[in-house]
């Protein structure tokens, strides 16, 4: 068993635009302590992160930014399409967040730890590795909207990021609970208490 399946937890994720930071921010407010993978890897490609020597050595100096973070605009187009040059960056920083996130788990001191995990259904470790997985899930076409207001992009660009996610029935497929955000953040929190009433008694018999 790894060391972030030893405690109770919970594996959260969602499509983008599905409200998956939301909802964990409010659990956080809660009592649970929360654990974001996405936020890890900023970290880790950040100016003086972990993974920034082996990128440099891998990729080339062009990939590092004047600042000495990882370039994403480069990295992102540079990967795109190229599988091997996305496995190769996913081999430097898979390892990476996996330990970082079970070092964070292990210094956790909430009521139980929430993985925030964007990519959870598609990393395909997962499942398994948290006590129970948690789908926050929407509409499409709420995805959508959501994401054009938010980020300023067209449909069709919001619908190629929805097509290299996984898709929704195959989050739903693995989910043991799911939240249903279609409307707005202020009818969640039911739900919330509800799973967190549910989650503390679970950890309290982990």
């Amino acid at each position: 068993m790894t060391s972030t399946a030893q405690r109770f937890s919970i594996g959260l994720t969602g499509g983008i635009g599905s409200g998956k930071t939301t909802v964990a921010n409010m659990f956080g407010e809660l009592g649970a302590s929360l654990v974001d993978t996405d936020a890890i890897a900023h970290q880790l490609t950040a100016p003086g992160g972990l993974a920034i020597a082996s990128i440099r050595d891998h990729f080339g100096a062009a990939f590092i930014d004047e600042h000495g973070a990882m370039d994403r605009a480069r990295m992102r187009s540079h990967v795109f399409g190229n599988a091997t040059a996305r496995h190769a960056l996913e081999a430097i920083l898979h390892p990476l967040i996996r330990s970082e996130t079970a070092r964070a788990a292990e210094a956790a001191t909430g009521d139980y730890v929430i993985f925030v995990v964007p990519l959870l259904v598609e990393s395909g470790t997962w499942v398994g590795r948290a006590s129970r997985i948690l789908v926050v899930d929407c509409e499409e076409e709420v995805q959508i909207a959501r994401v054009m207001q938010r980020n300023g992009l067209r449909c069709d660009e919001v619908e190629a990021i929805m097509a290299a996610q996984a898709s929704r029935p195959a989050r739903l497929a693995v989910a043991d609970d799911v939240i249903e955000n279609n409307g707005d953040a202020a009818g969640l929190l039911p739900r919330v208490r509800e799973l967190h009433a549910s989650y503390l008694e679970l950890a309290r018999a982990a």
